[in-house]
């Protein structure tokens, strides 16, 4: 009830509850942020970079949150596009493509290329933008399927599905990705 307290204040103006706000979740944008930089080998950012540069870009996009799990299925994505886009601005200033890996803790699966994925998920979201936002919010957020469900308004069954089917659009894009040539 706090944290949707302070939500609202912040909606209506209020820094100090933004910040407060922040305080309250801190330890969970961490928990995204490591997990994301535990993926992230060529990264120079830190725990702090990341989650300060998210919310630095919620602050600029003003959106409407409507509440905890909205908050972390927004940073979430907006650590990725950091992401992505710390790796584009790297890789652009040389001569050579360098592959950019982004590795899970999943046995078995191999490392996934950061461009290849970010691709997919575009050529995804043009399907489907809930799919995207399901990857997202799992694979890059780490939020239970109950916290999705939340989000998006949607029972767990229907989060589950979703899930399944984007993970195999996924693998399959990304088994056959378009090149750019």
């Amino acid at each position: 009830m706090e944290t949707q307290r302070l939500i609202l204040n912040w909606r209506s103006g209020s820094l100090s509850a933004r910040d407060q706000l922040v305080a309250r979740v801190l330890p969970e944008l961490e928990q995204i942020a490591v997990a994301r930089l535990r993926n992230e080998m060529m990264s120079s950012l830190s725990t702090n970079d990341l989650i300060n540069e998210a919310m630095l870009r919620i602050m600029a996009a003003e959106p409407t949150i409507n509440d905890r799990a909205h908050l972390l299925a927004l940073v979430s994505r907006l650590m990725r596009n950091v992401l992505v886009d710390q790796a584009r601005s790297r890789n652009s200033g040389k001569r050579a493509h360098q592959k950019v890996e982004l590795r899970t803790n999943l046995v078995g699966v191999p490392p996934t290329d950061l461009h290849l994925l970010d691709s997919a998920l575009i050529r995804l979201e043009a399907i489907d933008p809930s799919f995207a936002e399901i990857v997202e919010m799992r694979y890059f957020g780490g939020m239970t399927v109950s916290d999705i469900a939340q989000v998006k308004g949607w029972s767990e069954p229907t989060v589950k599905r979703r899930w399944q089917v984007a993970r195999a659009w996924l693998a399959d894009a990304l088994l056959r990705p378009l090149r750019d040539e």
